[in-house]
């Protein structure tokens, strides 16, 4: 016995859709960009860097991996869900992610707190929280969509 099967064409339109919304973008880029200075001209990014990674004076204090190692688990799952919640519209999708990770990148700046300050540092800031001194680089975390 033949089976027939009609109605492919909406299918097939929808399918194209979803397709089309889902190639508007590609990927989201998050951190520090080369366009954030502090109000003497340093480079953030670089400040971040220095931060992260160390220096020859400054031990590591990597907020930006740690952040990276606890929170990268959740990220499938949230980039599936929220490309559902946004009708399968990839920039929208990534912008809502993006501005989620940024959250996340500042709380485990504001939270970090494994690598004391040196006695020169905490004098010179006059506290003694770590990777905070005049809020930029927090304030300078951003998100590009492409």
């Amino acid at each position: 016995m033949a089976q027939t099967v009609t109605g492919g064409g909406k299918m097939l339109a929808y399918l194209r859709g979803v397709f089309d919304r889902a190639s508007k973008a590609k990927k989201v880029d998050i951190g520090f960009f080369a366009d954030k200075t502090y109000p003497d001209g340093t480079s953030v990014a670089m400040v971040a860097a220095i931060n992260e990674f160390g220096s020859k004076k400054q031990p590591p204090r990597p907020f930006f991996r740690d952040m990276i190692a606890a929170k990268s688990g959740q990220w499938p799952s949230a980039v599936a869900g929220t490309l559902r919640a946004n009708n399968y519209d990839a920039r929208k999708t990534l912008a809502a992610i993006g501005a989620g990770i940024e959250g996340q990148l500042a709380q485990s700046i504001n939270e970090f707190d494994r690598v004391p300050l040196s006695p020169v540092t905490i004098a010179r800031k006059g506290f003694d929280k770590q990777l905070i001194g005049t809020s930029v680089m927090i304030k300078s975390i951003g998100s590009k969509v492409e």
